[in-house]
């Protein structure tokens, strides 16, 4: 193992926030500094760097406790503003998931659907304050005997609402392209027929898991910015995989790492989790997510200094290979290239477009940064680390 010549802690980090002297920057200027100073100059200097993502991440949602009612009811089916949430939890307890539709919509039936109001809409309303109206029904038991109860509610009546995202913050993702003569809807949304665009969905040098390819710093336990509070990383996401090719910066060259988050959802914001209507495919949630890197040593530096033009991603074709589970890159693009507006595939200029905001990931980074200097957010140490693919994690 090379021996690193800076070495700081968590709580060397922290103790430089308690007392204002920690340096903070966002991964944008990260690459700057690392360019002028070298690595291990730019360690000594920077203590954390701060990322950012907003996007539409599909498998979010809120576990909510709505209270005892008088009588008391064992729910056994829950509707959010006629949005249905699963209730087979416990008597006063559902999950309102970010991708379910209203009851009642026409869903593709008049192809392409709109979806106008779905799971990631409630949460949005709930986090804005808006009144909810809550119907629950029950079988009756003798300890919970009530078999109706509907009520208009907002996020202050509920007894608890925390958000529980189980994969979030994908580490990086396919670029979508529609190969067929028709235009086809997909959660990458409209693509036009004969490769007529591409759309792309990460915020690339600025987005958290590039930052940190290898999953050092980011693991249970970790502090981060989420819908515009405070939240953790609670677990690996679903379908965490680092098992992907990689370049020699480390970074994946297709989707592989992902986190499970939660956060306290009465402390967050409407401006950060926004519900999203996707034409032809259905209802999710745009998320805002914030990660401090903490910069332990040069190889950090080094890894928080990732630029858009060092970052790879893969082609697929959604309107044949994707649908039907076949693995066929088309080609392999660079988020310099992605973020460009256009790019040159199998010999085609196609222009691009993201789903994900980039101006919104600076934003997050920003806003992060604003609180770690001024003392209001600290760094937590991971209790255990991502699965990284690298053998033993370095230390």
């Amino acid at each position: 193992m090379k021996k690193r010549r800076v070495k700081k802690t968590y709580a060397e980090i922290n103790e430089k926030i308690r007392q204002g002297r920690v340096v903070v920057v966002t991964a944008e200027e990260m690459i700057d500094i690392v360019e002028r100073h070298g690595e291990v100059e730019a360690a000594r200097r920077v203590d954390v760097v701060t990322t950012g993502t907003f996007s539409p991440m599909c498998s979010s949602g809120a576990f909510i406790n709505f209270g005892h009612t008088s009588p008391r009811i064992k729910a056994h089916r829950v509707w959010l503003n006629d949005v249905p949430a699963y209730a087979g939890l416990a008597a006063v307890d559902c999950y309102i998931g970010a991708t379910e539709v209203i009851e009642g919509d026409p869903l593709n039936s008049v192809y392409p659907g709109e979806f106008n109001y779905g799971g990631g809409h409630v949460i949005e309303d709930l986090v804005a304050g808006n009144v909810i109206r809550l119907r629950a029904e029950g079988y009756g038991t003798d300890c919970y005997p009530a078999r109706r109860f509907e009520k208009n509610i907002t996020i202050h009546d509920l007894r608890d609402a925390f958000l529980f995202n189980p994969r979030n913050a994908y580490q990086n993702y396919s670029c979508a392209v529609n190969m067929s003569d028709k235009t086809i809807y997909t959660y990458m949304g409209m693509l036009r027929p004969r490769m007529g665009n591409a759309n792309y969905a990460t915020s690339g040098q600025l987005s958290p898991l590039f930052n940190d390819p290898y999953y050092r710093t980011i693991g249970v336990g970790t502090r981060i910015f989420l819908g515009g509070g405070e939240g953790f990383v609670a677990w690996p996401g679903t379908q965490h995989n680092p098992h992907v090719p990689r370049g020699p910066n480390g970074v994946p060259k297709s989707g592989a790492g992902t986190i499970a988050v939660i956060g306290d959802l009465k402390k967050m914001s409407p401006r950060w989790l926004v519900g999203a209507s996707i034409q032809g495919y259905g209802v999710s949630l745009f998320v805002g997510i914030g990660v401090p890197i903490p910069i332990l040593d040069e190889e950090m530096a080094r890894f928080t200094a990732v630029k858009d033009e060092d970052i790879f991603t893969q082609v697929y074709d959604y309107s044949v290979d994707y649908p039907k589970g076949m693995v066929k890159s088309l080609g392999e693009v660079s988020y310099k290239e992605l973020r460009s507006g256009e790019i040159t595939i199998m010999g085609k200029k196609v222009p691009t477009a993201p789903l994900s905001s980039y101006y919104k990931a600076r934003e997050i980074a920003y806003i992060l940064k604003d609180w770690i200097e001024e003392g209001k957010f600290f760094l937590g140490e991971p209790q255990m680390r991502l699965p990284s693919g690298r053998g033993e994690n370095n230390d």
